[in-house]
């Protein structure tokens, strides 16, 4: 069990008439209680209330990352979402969906709404997803992408120079371990900087935040379960694997990680995640610091068009990505 940590179960005014309407539409199926393929067809349409009204770009296009033999990669699509006036550099942006759901299209308006603030090209790997792809498959995917990002992007108006990763959720976790796996192979220079987003970084569901918030509202610590079980689909025990869940990694390994950006929303199973991270960043003389957006729930990046607080959030982490590139605020 962890140390506790401050929580409130309080959603704020348009979190919770955001959920009401969402409650009055009619009973939501829970998509990790299907089978894998047929949950992950439920969350395609779930999501797509989320993705209308798309700030405009000066590019959207998908370009194809060659698979990587010796990586262990496989062929994969990358969204590239290119802002007007964009900066030379790029965000490598990994979508959530437990490792097993989602995908760029679930994402892009929160990832060109990143590409507007940030005023970079924000490119979406279209990595390979559990239970059929487990643990490190979609790693290794994001990998692949990071490594390629500018040569397979240059077609679609990418112009080389700094840069980051960022993810939320699962993507938080795939982008962290991206960069403990850079470092493992001797490219700690892989990246200038990382944009996490209420990552979950261990498969430990007894948490103070996981026994707050164990039954929701939205993410359960049941689903959290089958998504980990999904993503360890292989039968070895990935618990103690820092690629896997990066809280296993040495205090050597984070304390040579470049710049961080964190944020978790305050009513979230997976809040603890972020704070222990921040507390182990923090002991090793890290200047890091952590932003807990209040009365949200997880995944609320996905609802720039209803929530402030969501646009709010992807505001800050423009600030963040414009410094880590060496453009100021």
């Amino acid at each position: 069990m962890s140390a506790p940590v401050p929580l409130d179960p309080t959603l704020s005014p348009e979190m919770a008439a955001l959920m009401a309407q969402m409650a009055a539409e009619g009973p939501q199926q829970d998509p990790t209680l299907l089978p894998a393929a047929e949950g992950r067809a439920l969350s395609e349409q779930s999501n797509r209330r989320w993705n209308r009204d798309l700030p405009a770009m000066a590019v959207a296009a998908d370009v194809w990352v060659d698979a990587d033999a010796a990586l262990g990669s496989a062929r994969c699509r990358m969204r590239v979402l290119v802002p007007k006036d964009a900066a030379p550099g790029a965000i490598l942006y990994v979508h959530g969906g437990g490792f097993a759901f989602c995908s760029p299209q679930t994402h892009e308006r929160c990832a060109r709404v990143l590409a507007v603030e940030s005023g970079l090209p924000v490119l979406l790997p279209d990595y390979r997803l559990a239970p059929e792809n487990p643990f490190p498959s979609g790693l290794l995917d994001v990998v692949g992408c990071l490594r390629a990002a500018f040569a397979a992007t240059a077609q679609a108006g990418v112009v080389e120079g700094a840069l980051l990763v960022a993810g939320d959720s699962a993507g938080a976790n795939l982008a962290l371990a991206a960069l403990l796996h850079e470092q493992d192979a001797g490219r700690a220079d892989a990246a200038a900087g990382a944009l996490l987003f209420y990552g979950n970084y261990a498969m430990d569901f007894e948490t103070s935040s996981y026994e707050a918030f164990a039954n929701g509202p939205g993410l359960t610590r049941a689903k959290m379960q089958r998504y980990w079980a999904w993503y360890g689909a292989t039968g070895a025990d990935i618990s103690n694997e820092p690629l896997a869940c990066p809280l296993k990694a040495s205090d050597a390994a984070l304390a040579a990680l470049p710049p961080l950006h964190l944020m978790a929303g305050g009513v979230d199973p997976l809040l603890s995640d972020t704070l222990i991270l921040h507390r182990r960043l923090q002991t090793l003389g890290r200047g890091e610091t952590v932003t807990v957006v209040p009365g949200v729930t997880h995944g609320f990046l996905q609802n720039t068009i209803d929530l402030a607080a969501a646009r709010e959030a992807l505001a800050a982490a423009g600030i963040a990505a414009r410094q880590m590139t060496g453009r100021g605020a």
